[in-house]
């Protein structure tokens, strides 16, 4: 046969043999990617902000190397408030490292409270300016924990920061919706709880969040009665009293007064667990039956009506508004 008949045959089979394999590669490439053995592949973009050497270096398998030294670039811009290109290098740091966990973490915090936290004290932007500004970055935050769950979905402390964030009653004027934001943060607590590797404390912020959605107080009230049950260690004075107020909602007709020294034990501790709660106006917890069981606790114990609850101011509700004023 002719070499070069030999050389095509050959040359073919090499080709027949490497498509064959293309899709078994892929195949497992996406397989190791998903369990985490494997990074995915580094983008053109993610190239051009390392530079050439950090790319060598990439791409030799030393990922998080380089990862590594953009964290301490990260934190210097951090130190001298550019905000912009703290952002910009944490997403390279993510592209470099998406299955570490501090980087995401790390890099939600820096946008969500401490580039807002200097946005409502730079006097240098105009208050509309500032005000956009602050309520962006926490945006950013967000939406940069969003990205670390989606690379991560079977991170606990990930969930639980987006609750955490959405739950915070100093980033409220942030969001558009509170209902839609309090639903959030309990979705994000639930997936937490769900993989089995939370601590316990992530169900009960979970309720706290379930507790604020409007039109969902029947399945928070079955939550709370689950954790009540369950032990001591859930029977926290938070849950003890949202208890109280979702079984004033579920039965308007309870007496709130008696139930509560049920739960907290004598008059004088009730009066103290529902004035307290009462005052936490910023958190925008539920007050289904407060007002007529402090009445009547005032009447048992004889409070005179200049010491009354009602004479005490109600904490405003946080408003951005009186930062940027300023």
């Amino acid at each position: 046969m002719n070499i070069w008949w030999k050389s095509a045959i050959l040359a073919g089979a090499l080709l027949a043999l490497g498509g064959a394999r293309l899709p078994f590669e892929a195949g497992l490439t996406r397989e190791l990617q998903d369990v985490g053995l494997m990074s995915p592949a580094m983008g053109i973009s993610t190239r051009d902000r390392i530079g050439q050497t950090s790319s060598v270096v990439a791409l030799g398998g030393l990922r998080t190397l380089v990862a590594t030294f953009l964290n301490l670039r990260a934190f210097t811009f951090f130190t001298e408030q550019r905000w912009s290109d703290l952002a910009d290098t944490f997403d390279t740091i993510v592209d470099l490292a998406p299955r570490t966990r501090y980087y995401w973490e790390t890099g939600s915090w820096h946008l969500a409270y401490n580039a807002a936290s200097y946005y409502q004290q730079d006097s240098k932007l105009p208050p509309l300016r500032r005000r956009e500004a602050w309520r962006s970055s926490i945006l950013q935050g967000r939406a940069f924990l969003e990205r670390g769950i989606r690379n991560n979905p079977n991170d606990w402390r990930l969930h639980a920061a987006l609750g955490y964030l959405l739950s915070d009653p100093n980033k409220f004027p942030a969001f558009r919706s509170l209902p839609e934001t309090f639903a959030a943060a309990a979705e994000a607590y639930q997936k937490s709880s769900a993989t089995g590797e939370a601590l316990p404390y992530v169900r009960r912020a979970g309720f706290y969040s379930l507790a604020r959605v409007e039109n969902r107080e029947a399945e928070a009230l079955a939550m709370a009665r689950t954790l009540y049950a369950e032990g001591v260690e859930n029977r926290t004075p938070t849950l003890l009293m949202l208890l109280l107020v979702l079984e004033a909602h579920e039965n308007p007709s309870m007496d709130v007064a008696s139930r509560a020294i049920e739960l907290f034990g004598t008059s004088e501790k009730a009066y103290a667990a529902l004035s307290g709660h009462w005052q936490r106006t910023r958190e925008r917890f539920p007050v289904f039956g407060v007002a007529t069981a402090l009445e009547s606790l005032e009447t048992i114990l004889s409070i005179p009506k200049e010491k009354s609850i009602y004479n005490r101011p109600l904490p405003p509700p946080f408003d951005p508004n009186d930062l940027f004023e300023k």
